[in-house]
């Protein structure tokens, strides 16, 4: 065996030190600290260099995660983090967000070995944040302006990944979102336990320093018309999100007690950053029998905020079994390990109770092979059950949001409300109008992080493409 295939025997796949469970439902923090004494280099030594990268070909982003797993090792953590930013834009929140399990760490070699995969990102998380503590930020592409401008409409992962790769390239940004704070559902959706909401301050830092210009609360359609960024700017690039609940249509739906998963967070971030509004207001859940219907990782953000709350008990009720949840493992884990109750296989049919929510009537479910290869649930009839609840929270999933003004202007929107871009004659990411480009959820519908921060980085790219073609030909 050579040398380097040593460390991963010596060194066992060990995570940043995590909170005690009864300390970290107290509050809000992320429940993992940072590395400490050279355990980030050791555990980046575990990297076998296996010659056929599948950790980084398990990466949207194609992160070239071997090379800087190597800098680590070598103590050279600011080259690492250059070498991150390369290929992603939001590199500490990608490592704390992104479901490693499924993606990276996933197709690890070591993964199926029994020795675990490499803590591929813990270790990114760590680096990012180190490197910035250092005062280290990503280089500029260039230092000369070259006088175009492009708005961004949303501030979200695809809007703050298209920003860094446009300003660093030299083109003037500014970014319009209606919320008062930068991130979208970074800051919004994504509970501070998850992801802290200084590490979106601290990347708003650097962009700013850039020279990327935020305007909050403003929202495009209604502060200020669509019409004036395509006078006003060389491009727009539209990354709106996916904010449309979806509706499982349940009778009892409209009953007192029952929320949606969006505005349940939203609130709750903003109850913790100080700038609620009567408008935002949060469902009291202490003591309360909280039902939670879903079982990806909104409804997993859903179930751990309301332990938090001060909950009496938490029950996730999900159609599938566990197996074929669309959440990270690592989320169930975590909401398991904090006392959340998982009930699998039971479909929700009704929500109960006279003028406010009693239970939930549920069915059993059976699996059975789906077209697409994954289990279907089928109700076995007779099963029917209650569940006693006093606040339900629906997580269902989301839609995409495309802006009421997008047919005026020329951007078209499929059947499932998403923008459509590429296609014949269009670049990538380049919607039916050729000035505007769009990426993220509101092309994707509701998806990960890193594929909307793909989505920025590739519509940064096609948009320099076009405003060369146009100075060219100028």
């Amino acid at each position: 065996m050579s040398e380097k295939t040593f460390p991963f025997l010596t060194f066992h796949r060990a995570l940043p030190q995590e909170v005690p469970v009864p300390v970290r439902v107290l509050g809000y923090g992320e429940i993992h600290g940072g590395f400490v004494n050279g355990d980030a280099g050791d555990q980046a030594a575990r990297c076998i260099d296996c010659g056929n990268p599948y950790c980084s070909w398990g990466c949207p982003l194609g992160n070239r995660i071997p090379q800087w797993l190597q800098l680590v090792r070598d103590n050279r953590i600011e080259d690492a983090a250059s070498l991150m930013h390369e290929t992603n834009p939001l590199p500490e929140i990608c490592g704390r967000v992104c479901p490693q399990d499924r993606l990276c760490e996933g197709a690890c070699t070591l993964e199926d070995t029994g020795f675990g995969a490499v803590t591929i990102g813990s270790i990114e998380r760590w680096v990012t944040d180190e490197a910035l503590r250092r005062g280290w930020r990503p280089g500029m592409h260039t230092q000369e302006r070259s006088g175009r401008r492009v708005a961004i409409v949303g501030a979200g992962p695809a809007g703050l990944s298209a920003a860094d790769r446009l300003i660093r390239a030299g083109v003037a940004v500014e970014v319009f979102d209606r919320y008062e704070e930068i991130g979208g559902l970074l800051t919004f959706g994504i509970p501070a336990f998850k992801l802290e909401k200084s590490v979106v301050r601290t990347r708003r830092g650097v962009l700013e320093e850039f020279g990327v210009v935020f305007r909050l609360g403003v929202e495009i359609g209604r502060d200020l018309p669509f019409g004036a960024l395509l006078a006003g700017y060389d491009a727009v690039f539209l990354a709106t999100g996916a904010y449309t609940n979806v509706d499982a249509q349940l009778p009892g739906a409209d009953l007192d007690g029952v929320h949606s998963a969006l505005p349940f967070l939203v609130a709750n971030t903003r109850r913790l950053l100080g700038t609620a509004t009567a408008a935002a207001t949060l469902p009291d859940l202490a003591g309360k029998r909280v039902v939670v219907l879903g079982g990806g990782d909104t409804a997993m953000d859903c179930v751990r905020s309301a332990i938090r709350l001060g909950a009496q008990r938490v029950s996730c009720v999900y159609r599938r079994d566990e197996a074929n949840m669309p959440g990270s493992r690592r989320e169930v884990k975590y909401a398991r390990e904090e006392g959340v109750e998982f009930v699998f296989q039971r479909q929700p049919l009704a929500i109960l109770g006279e003028g406010r929510v009693e239970r939930v009537r549920v069915a059993q479910t059976e699996l059975v092979a789906g077209p697409d290869g994954r289990a279907q649930s089928r109700a076995v009839v007779g099963s029917e059950q209650d569940i006693s609840a006093d606040v339900v929270i629906q997580a269902f999933g989301f839609l995409a949001s495309p802006p009421d003004w997008c047919a005026e202007h020329g951007i078209a929107v499929d059947a499932n409300g998403r923008l459509v871009v590429g296609g014949i004659g269009r670049a990538r990411q380049q919607t039916t109008n050729p000035k505007v480009f769009a990426g993220g959820d509101t092309v994707r519908g509701a998806d990960l992080v890193v594929r909307a921060v793909l989505d920025g980085r590739e519509a940064a790219v096609a948009i320099l493409a076009q405003l060369q073609a146009v100075t060219a030909s100028t």
